[in-house]
């Protein structure tokens, strides 16, 4: 394999991986930010207000795009190895 090949398959992968984080990490930012204007304006400090909730939306957001980010593992996976790029 090829230095250039080497850096195309790690390019690809860097592109998948961010693709397939962001809805996850999009919710998590999303109610994190609710959350904190919520407690701006309400002036309440509660440190579990902040991250019961970011948990919970991280984790129903893996539950809904779970299928989705397993989808494209394998469909990558597969593809390297159909093109030969993955060797034992």
């Amino acid at each position: 394999m090829t230095p250039d090949g080497l850096l195309n398959i790690v390019q690809q992968a860097i592109v998948i991986i961010l693709l397939m984080v962001a809805p996850i990490i999009g919710s998590g930012l999303a109610v994190g930010l609710t959350v904190s204007i919520l407690q701006a304006t309400t002036q309440i400090q509660e440190p579990t207000l902040a991250f019961v909730p970011k948990i919970v939306a991280v984790l129903l957001a893996v539950m809904i795009f779970g299928g989705w980010v397993f989808s494209n593992v394998v469909r990558f996976t597969i593809q390297l190895w159909s093109e030969g790029l993955v060797l034992l």
